[in-house]
């Protein structure tokens, strides 16, 4: 009995270590070595919340920012990354509908997808109007992050881009617009890395359309802005000119853009397939990179 009571737990042990070594698991990082710098006030503890409409995954109080690696089959891998920022206001994440599987969307394609969780809600001191500094810090920190690991994972390190959806699409154009800003202090020695993304995909961006504040996105567009796709419902409730107005602001700092104005989608639809016209963003958006050579190819 003792003896069969071993060999089990051998066995257990190296299945364990097997599934801990399963490459088609995703890796999780903190994108952060201690505590993330910025924090203030008190905010309770992290976890899914309900709210309407169903079938979206909210994740609300987050303290603790992770990047979630999801790596594509080796045979497709491409040598590309993206880190997709989920929408929900800077209030909460959605998780599954503009995080995991969009993930899964990008793996399709050879892409390596990199969920950041970052910071939410808005910390004590953030107008409600005004982007909040925590998650700029998070998704600073995680592209210098993905940057340090590049040789580690067969990454490009020059086909590395961010994609976001509402706030998580201002949340990307921010990344886009102020990797030159020091908006935190230096950790480590991953901190000496290049915070610019090489490309940047805005699905309906919002909080973009005050073309008056300097804290806009678009207000930032410089010639050195990465190239970006852009997708918007027209009847979206996030008026598509927050789109619109990043377009226009590229075109005349002369960087490569493509933008998608859809007749029908409303606000919220992500990579699910629909039968709306939005639904073909993401073929659209596949169709692009592979133009601009993110997808590898002379």
């Amino acid at each position: 009995m003792r003896r069969a009571t071993l060999g089990l737990g051998i066995l257990l042990f190296l299945a364990a270590g097997a599934f801990a070594e399963d490459p088609s698991a995703p890796l999780v990082l903190d994108v952060w070595p201690g505590p993330a710098p910025g924090e203030v006030g008190s905010i309770p503890a992290e976890g899914y919340i309900d709210e309407q409409p169903p079938g979206v995954k909210r994740l609300a109080n987050v303290s603790r920012p992770t990047l979630t690696v999801y790596r594509p089959a080796p045979e497709k891998d491409t040598g590309a990354a993206v880190i997709v920022c989920p929408g929900g206001g800077y209030h909460i994440l959605a998780m599954d509908l503009e995080g995991d599987e969009v993930a899964a969307w990008l793996n399709s394609i050879g892409v390596t997808g990199i969920v950041l969780k970052y910071r939410v809600p808005r910390r004590e001191g953030t107008p409600p109007d005004k982007l909040p500094i925590q998650p700029l810090m998070d998704v600073q920190r995680g592209l210098r992050l993905v940057r340090s690991k590049a040789a580690d994972w067969k990454l490009d390190p020059h086909r590395i881009g961010v994609l976001g959806f509402s706030a998580g699409g201002h949340l990307s154009a921010a990344a886009a617009t102020r990797y030159g800003d020091a908006v935190y202090p230096p950790t480590d020695d991953v901190d000496e890395l290049d915070a610019r993304p090489d490309f940047a995909v805005l699905v309906y961006p919002g909080g973009m359309e005050n073309a008056d504040d300097p804290e806009n996105p678009v207000a930032r567009v410089t010639p050195g802005t990465p190239p970006m796709f852009l997708a918007h419902a027209g009847d979206d409730q996030v008026s598509p000119m927050n789109s619109v107005g990043m377009y226009s602001a590229l075109k005349k700092a002369g960087v490569p853009a493509e933008l998608h104005v859809y007749a029908a989608g409303g606000h919220g639809f992500g990579v699910r397939p629909s039968d709306k016209p939005c639904s073909t963003w993401p073929k659209r958006c596949e169709e692009w990179m592979r133009s601009m050579k993110l997808l590898g190819g002379s």
